[in-house]
């Protein structure tokens, strides 16, 4: 069983196996589960595959899961002078799906992970390589939700991101601040939470890599919002918690539109993370996607 506190561990009953792979010369972690058809799991950006933990048993007879701990997250290597803009996250996630020698795969991201992961759609149709079949994203950063511009604008100021470099690794009260925000009712995290989002924190280079993202943040949405028509023809569904405060649900009318086949489903009263507060119903949705649409 992967490095997840003990009660969580516990939960998950189903097989899962911790993997290692090699990119750029550095060790990425991924749990990989299940059979059938390849998924791909993209964690957001403070995330890492402890976030699917309540998902892989339920996919785990419809496919083969593959969730990425991403270059700089996770318990993955910490690279000081890595590219971290969508364009290259996305180039090594099409790198790893290769190297699982992926022709064709579904992608799943949250968060960054959904732009990362609609980066790497647009990639993968106009070069060699392994191609996105469908997509799921869940509260994808995209260029018409103001929250993310304006957090990433102020946290990447360097006065405020040296206090935050140096506070945050040591922060458990301000981790467990956050982490109730991406809720829509608190009350539903479960025990193990906090402490396994916060394990990562103890590796060096944890928050600088989450800094160097949010210093290209405008110039990536720039790319991401003309990479967009390369993907119309991709099946897609978008999920949303009506309570989400991180990236807005307004916004995810707009990005529907740019789909030729998209589903946009609103989860009432939860927040950004709604694999994690409401997993059952998330998962009922994501499978019925799957087993629904043609691939």
């Amino acid at each position: 069983m992967p490095n997840w506190p003990q009660n969580v561990a516990a939960e998950v009953e189903t097989r899962v196996e911790e993997c290692w792979t090699t990119i750029d010369g550095a060790r990425m972690r991924y749990l990989r589960t299940g059979s059938g058809p390849p998924l791909v799991f993209v964690h957001g950006l403070m995330g890492y595959s402890f976030s699917w933990r309540f998902v892989l048993p339920a996919l785990a007879t419809s496919a083969t899961v593959y969730a990425v701990d991403m270059l700089g997250a996770g318990f993955s290597d910490r690279c000081p002078t890595m590219d971290c803009s969508f364009q290259a996250c996305a180039r090594r996630l099409l790198a790893f799906a290769e190297k699982m020698d992926l022709k064709s795969f579904d992608l799943l991201g949250t968060s960054h992970g959904g732009a990362v992961a609609m980066s790497a759609a647009a990639m993968s149709v106009s070069a060699p390589g392994p191609t996105v079949r469908r997509m799921i994203l869940v509260a994808p950063v995209n260029p018409w939700s103001a929250h993310g511009r304006s957090l990433a604008k102020f946290l990447s100021r360097r006065m405020v991101s040296n206090v935050f470099r140096h506070v945050a690794p040591r922060a458990t009260r301000l981790h467990g601040k956050i982490l109730r925000r991406l809720y829509g009712d608190p009350r539903r995290i479960r025990p193990g939470t906090l402490e396994g989002y916060s394990e990562p924190f103890k590796l060096h280079g944890t928050i600088e890599y989450a800094l160097r993202i949010l210093s290209t943040w405008g110039d990536d949405l720039k790319c991401l919002e003309t990479a967009l028509p390369k993907i119309a023809n991709i099946p897609t569904l978008l999920v949303w918690g009506t309570l989400d405060r991180a990236v807005d649900l307004r916004s995810a009318h707009t990005l529907c539109r740019y789909f030729r086949t998209c589903r946009l489903v609103e989860m009432k009263g939860v927040g950004h993370l709604p694999y994690e507060e409401a997993p059952e119903e998330f998962n009922k949705i994501l499978l019925d996607f799957l087993n629904q649409t043609p691939s």
